[in-house]
């Protein structure tokens, strides 16, 4: 158990739908702590580094296309065993996998094969670190350590 940092995106999918302030509350909720935000339009160069382990596969060009087809809110959310509970929040990459109450539970119902069918990546709401590593390596990419604070939540302050 310890406090961990993770990258959160909003991707164009869930901008464009208008979804930024349901999600972010379900973080906030359970007191996870926001210590960056900003909405950015991601470039081609920019993609090409959050999915560095994807380019050269056969869905990287769709994959790349869609997160740079509108804007995308990123955050860094912080908290106690941070990475593993975002995930849960979250649900599987395959919306058609995620439970209820899970993020692409409840606003998204898209599948791999309907995904590959059409040639598209699939329209799944958001990203989440995967593990520790990962955090780390993509909040380097999408913010600068002066774009990150400190300060204490309630959480933090009764404890």
């Amino acid at each position: 158990m310890g406090v961990e940092r993770t990258l959160v995106l909003i991707k164009p999918d869930g901008v464009i739908r208008g979804l930024c302030g349901n999600i972010i509350s379900r973080f906030e909720n359970i007191g996870l702590k926001i210590v960056a935000m900003k909405m950015i339009w991601v470039s081609k160069e920019m993609a090409e580094r959050h999915y560095e382990e994807h380019v050269g596969k056969p869905f990287f060009v769709g994959l790349q296309k869609f997160i740079t087809e509108g804007p995308v809110v990123a955050m860094v959310l912080e908290g106690i065993d941070a990475i593993e509970v975002v995930r849960k929040i979250v649900g599987p990459t395959e919306p058609k996998s995620a439970s209820p109450g899970t993020i692409r539970g409840d606003f998204a119902h898209l599948s791999y094969s309907m995904a590959d069918e059409r040639g598209i990546a699939v329209k799944n709401i958001i990203h989440a670190s995967a593990n520790k590593k990962d955090a780390e390596r993509e909040i380097g990419i999408w913010f600068s350590i002066d774009e990150i604070y400190k300060y204490e939540n309630i959480y933090e302050k009764t404890l």
